[in-house]
């Protein structure tokens, strides 16, 4: 083998490059049936890449938000519930390590349990009935959801005059 062709053995794929430089965020979903779904509840990603039938990779751009659904089960039932709610990040934030999703996002708000996800859900599609998007509220509103769950307190309702304030303050930003 040349010098050549092992060099081009050894070159990662193109969309790896492409999402390097653009400092886009990787989110890695799968799919098999009655075992395994890890899926987007909501966000808009810049594009997806399907690797085979039971996999893909969705990737953001900085600052979007995105919300990714996990569920795991055997032969005698679910095993696994979980909700992350995140925010893209740059190369220059601080970001968390989280499993599948490279190089990291900003962690606003994880559910685990039936309980809890079945709450995120409720607050998740209360949202969506006020003709809102999930991914452009207020990331503060999914910090507080989440430590309200973590306390087993009582949720925080996210209104239209919630978001209108959220908007008014992105706005003078």
């Amino acid at each position: 083998m040349n010098t050549s062709s092992r060099v081009a053995a050894m070159a990662p794929p193109p969309f790896a490059s492409l999402v390097d430089h653009e400092g886009l965020t990787r989110v890695s979903l799968a799919y098999v049936a009655h075992r395994l779904n890890l899926y987007l509840r909501f966000g808009e990603p810049a594009y997806y890449v399907q690797h085979d039938r039971w996999r893909r990779m969705a990737a953001f751009r900085p600052a979007a938000m995105f919300c990714r659904i996990r569920w795991e089960a055997n032969d005698y039932g679910t095993v696994r519930w979980q909700v992350m709610v995140m925010q893209a990040c740059t190369s220059l934030d601080v970001a968390q390590r989280i499993p599948g999703v490279h190089p990291g996002a900003r962690l606003l708000l994880h559910a685990e349990g039936e309980r809890q996800v079945r709450a995120t859900l409720s607050c998740i599609d209360a949202i969506d009935a006020l003709n809102i998007a999930p991914a452009d509220t207020s990331p503060a509103y999914w910090r507080t959801l989440g430590n309200r769950l973590a306390v087993q307190g009582p949720l925080p309702l996210y209104t239209t005059e919630r978001h209108a304030a959220w908007l008014a303050g992105r706005a003078l930003s």
